[in-house]
């Protein structure tokens, strides 16, 4: 595991980097969510996952959560900083490697929001976050609508931020549990794994 710190225009982001054994198909970089960390049960799981099916990982901490603070910076603030890590671990860690974008929650609405401009070929969304807790009229849905990847939702059946519809680019898996995806964690594994290794597949 390597630690990098990159200055962004809204301060230092940072990305813990995980090398897949064997040189790695692709480079999925994964976002966490709005309170959290990089070490929430589901991003580890993930990154399992992604090193099984020959990915190299890195985990992005905003800068705001480097500063530590806990509130999230405007949207605007959070995708450009995100699209200068993904730049930058482009150049660097990642080069000619075909890029999937990933996060929780809050993450997952940047990496979907991100995905065109950062030349994405997949997005992976844990509990996409379709809406605030009892407020379904506040949709988040013409975020990951407008992705044009492959996208795989990993959603909690009793989430209360909603359950995510089908959409033509879109594979939905539900799991038993909540919006911290914690009560299925192999199921969680298996299913990024099996998409990854599929939607990688015409591209090795």
């Amino acid at each position: 595991m390597t630690s990098l710190t990159i200055e962004t225009p809204h301060g230092p982001a940072r990305a813990e980097l995980h090398c897949a054994p064997e040189g790695g198909r692709a480079g999925l970089l994964i976002g966490h969510g709005a309170g959290g960390g990089v070490g929430a049960p589901d991003i580890v799981a993930a990154s399992r996952a992604a090193a099984a099916a020959g990915v190299h990982v890195a985990l992005v901490e905003q800068p705001y959560r480097v500063a530590g603070r806990r509130v999230p910076a405007p949207a605007h603030q959070l995708d450009t900083a995100w699209l200068t890590v993904v730049e930058r671990l482009s150049a660097e860690w990642f080069h000619e490697l075909p890029l999937v974008f990933g996060g929780r929650s809050s993450g997952s609405r940047v990496a979907c929001r991100t995905s065109a401009d950062g030349q994405a070929v997949a997005v992976l969304c844990l509990a996409f976050p379709v809406h605030p807790p009892g407020k379904p009229d506040k949709t988040r849905m013409p975020e990951l609508d407008a992705v044009t990847v492959p996208t795989l939702v990993v959603q909690g059946q009793s989430d209360a931020f909603g359950m995510p519809g089908p959409g033509r680019h879109r594979e939905i898996v539900v799991l038993p549990g909540d919006h911290s995806l914690k009560k299925d964690l192999p199921a969680l594994t298996r299913a990024v794994e099996e998409w990854l290794d599929r939607i990688l597949r015409p591209l090795d």
